[in-house]
């Protein structure tokens, strides 16, 4: 009874967010971006992709990226090599002389400044940004793809509306097996934690971005000092998205699977290392926080699986009962509910309810995931984002440990 009472309360509250949150779509034409009054004026738009070891993924995106638009005036696109140790750096610059396309830029990265504290993307970010000229800056992920006309949609988006901060949650792509377990359950959490609507109410508290995705308009990111302000921040674009409603500036938080799409891992231990880095402190390492995330999956994912085998064993082994009748139909409706949940996510995320009979297993990782966060971010044990050890802004020089770097 516990486990369905759970089960329906987070389906309830993941249903109604799916079916209320504002979505993107492509229209018109794919490779313009036009203002509003429909002048002859275009608006220029300045891409960055900071990449660190993306040598898997990098092509692709900014391909993708240059596809998006047809007029050179109107884009130039920014890759900045995070000082990677594989081949990125090899790639672009190879992909740059190949195309001859002077829209794009490549950046070979400066070491991060000395006695200060520069986490994941930031230092990244602010070189490529001091350099660009693009009335809107549009911030992406290397394992970003843009679908046609994205960008043409997201500036019309931002120029209607009067946005200073887009930010979209994509269609979540998955591979192996490791990806399907986690990265539903993981959407999940973030969804019932930020509620679309609520992000995007000025008067409301919650604030969210996904630095996957971030269009700025400039006079809004120079305002809020840009990446800069956000150094020593691991998790910086959702302190960014605070700083924006802390400046009374507006913040639009929208599906946007019909936008992009994004394949964040690839491998189980690539599952792992990039969740437990960012989990923790994603709560702002308010331990009630993600220990809540680790029991809401437990009890949402796994209560009914194991009630459901506890009640067969037990009809098995002593003999059927009226309370073991009765806990095997609860236990299924609540297994059904969880299919109707993976739909919800679908929704959001574009993710089919694929394996969604292995909820349980997942259920387990994504616990195990929140709390082995809270250990290493609390103790710079083992914290890593490929190989580059990760630093607190307040941790002891000994403790190791810091974001997507």
């Amino acid at each position: 009874m516990i486990a369905l009472i759970g089960v329906m309360t987070y389906s309830a509250r993941l249903r109604r967010i799916a079916e209320t949150a504002p979505k993107l779509a492509i229209a018109g034409d794919p490779v313009s971006v036009i203002p509003p009054d429909n002048s002859a004026t275009v608006s220029t738009i300045s891409v960055i992709i900071p990449a660190y070891n993306e040598a898997d993924n990098i092509e692709a995106c900014v391909q993708s990226v240059l596809q998006n638009t047809t007029a050179a005036e109107q884009l130039d696109v920014w890759v900045v090599d995070d000082q990677s140790s594989d081949a990125t750096l090899t790639i672009v610059q190879t992909l740059q002389q190949t195309l001859n396309d002077r829209r794009l830029r490549v950046l070979e990265g400066k070491p991060r400044p000395e006695n200060e504290i520069w986490s994941g993307k930031n230092w990244a970010c602010v070189q490529a940004a001091t350099q660009a000229t693009g009335e809107f800056l549009l911030f992406l992920d290397a394992d970003v793809r843009l679908k046609p006309g994205a960008i043409a949609a997201a500036v019309k988006t931002v120029q209607q509306k009067q946005i200073d901060l887009l930010t979209l949650c994509p269609e979540i792509v998955c591979g192996c097996l490791a990806e399907w377990l986690v990265q539903p359950w993981m959407m999940s959490l973030l969804i019932a934690g930020f509620d679309f609507n609520e992000v995007n109410d000025p008067d409301a508290e919650a604030a969210f971005a996904a630095g996957m995705f971030m269009l700025f308009r400039r006079t809004a990111y120079e305002q809020l000092g840009g990446h800069q302000a956000v150094a020593d921040q691991a998790v910086e674009d959702v302190e960014l998205a605070r700083r924006v409603k802390q400046k009374g500036l507006k913040l639009y938080y929208a599906v946007g699977a019909e936008l992009a799409s994004v394949r964040m891992y690839r491998s189980l231990a690539a599952v792992w290392e990039g969740w437990t880095k960012n989990w923790h402190l994603g709560s702002r390492r308010q331990l009630s926080t993600s220990l809540f995330s680790a029991t809401i999956m437990v009890w949402v994912c796994v209560l009914p699986w194991l009630a459901l085998v506890t009640a067969l064993y037990q009809s098995g082994t002593i003999g059927f009962s009226f309370v073991n009748g009765l806990t095997i139909v609860l236990a299924l409706v609540a297994i059904g509910l969880q299919y109707d949940l993976r739909r919800s996510i679908e929704r959001v995320t574009a993710m089919p309810p694929r394996y969604w009979w292995l909820t349980g297993v997942g259920g387990v990782l994504v616990a195990a995931i929140a709390i082995v966060s809270i250990i290493k971010t609390e103790t710079g044990w083992g914290w890593t984002w490929r190989g580059r050890a990760l630093q607190l802004p307040n941790a002891d020089s000994n403790v190791g440990a810091k974001s997507k770097g």
